[in-house]
């Protein structure tokens, strides 16, 4: 999940280079609902599974691709006649699409699958249908275990095989948050994050656009331990890959994923069959197990082995839950000052 926020004055940016950029999506039929979806693992599995289920309900469903930022910025460019008629989110982007009156409450009474799902779960934007644990993925037959983040930097045996996103990724910046409780006075004091990687440039060499670039250099060898979801690593070790999750010893950020409804939809109905096929039984059933991996948020559904691995349903509440609102207040001016570092 790499996304950025976006700050009012950076949306008018985005949405005019977005305008040129939206893509057609299909919407002769009036019960099609068109679903913004994160690619690969998300694309895949949702466009397999839901679309289906959709189906059965009477509708029909179109899985367009995009990360949040592109989501964002490309409702940002077309409110009148937004290209989605849902959003899949993290709190970081909810809450931009609130501020910018992009989203719009739901009805739960709409959603038959609504009861099944825990409290916490039950967001008024939107039904949660995952959450997103994050921490560290290594290959065990290049580097040992890291306990935590402080390990990356202090045990050599980690020189020059770390990669790092910057700070327009959620998993990045969920990191360095940690990170700069560590190393810094809180989880807002990037100065202290900052000046970890100028006195370790080889970290700064490992930076890269992105996790799915980090994926492809993890798959060639090139790099031995970078910042994950444990989806990541579930795709990875589908692919036959040798790759192990490490909760940091600090704790292991998570982001709950929500389906939202565009302010403006056009195919609501449709809409709304889409966010119950997701939240259901049938659904997380398969989604929960390989290469997908998803935490099922549907208390019907039962973990499989291979998630307990890595979470239990009664560690959700020990999980770190970045303080958003601080990270958006920020974040635009950390992008630039990390960016600034890593160019030189």
């Amino acid at each position: 999940m790499q996304d950025f926020n976006i700050t009012r004055r950076h949306f008018g940016l985005l949405a005019a280079g977005a305008a040129a950029t939206v893509p057609f999506v299909a919407r002769a039929a009036s019960g099609t609902a068109v679903a913004a979806t994160f690619p690969g693992n998300w694309e895949d599995g949702y466009r397999s599974v839901l679309t289906p289920l959709v189906r059965q309900a009477g509708f029909d469903l179109t899985v367009a691709p995009a990360m949040a930022q592109d989501q964002l910025a490309k409702v940002m460019a077309s409110p009148g006649n937004p290209p989605y008629d849902t959003l899949l989110m993290s709190p970081g982007q909810m809450a931009v699409a609130v501020e910018n009156d992009l989203i719009q409450k739901i009805d739960p009474s709409k959603l038959k699958n609504w009861s099944m799902l825990d409290p916490a779960f039950q967001g008024e934007y939107g039904p949660t249908v995952t959450v997103e644990v994050n921490g560290i993925a290594y290959n065990p037959d290049l580097v040992p275990a890291p306990k935590g983040y402080r390990d990356l930097f202090d045990n050599p045996a980690y020189k020059g095989l770390v990669s790092w996103t910057g700070f327009a990724s959620n998993t990045g910046v969920m990191a360095y948050t940690e990170i700069a409780k560590i190393f810094g006075s809180g989880p807002t004091d990037m100065d202290a994050v900052f000046k970890l990687f100028k006195d370790h440039p080889e970290h700064i060499k490992g930076v890269v656009a992105s996790t799915n670039h980090q994926m492809t250099l993890f798959q060639q060898g090139e790099i031995a331990v970078f910042m994950c979801s444990t989806g990541n690593v579930a795709k990875l070790k589908a692919l036959g890959l040798k790759a192990e999750f490490v909760q940091p010893e600090t704790g292991s950020p998570a982001a709950p994923v929500n389906i939202h409804l565009t302010k403006g939809a056009r195919n609501v109905d449709a809409a709304y069959a889409y966010m119950d096929a997701a939240i259901s039984k049938a659904a997380q059933d398969k989604l929960k197990m390989p290469p997908q991996e998803m935490f099922p948020t549907n208390r019907q559904v039962e973990l499989t082995p291979g998630i307990e691995a890595y979470v239990k349903r009664e560690q959700l509440a020990s999980l770190v839950y970045p303080d958003w609102a601080a990270i958006n207040r920020n974040r635009a001016e950390w992008i630039r000052q990390f960016d600034a570092l890593v160019a030189g």
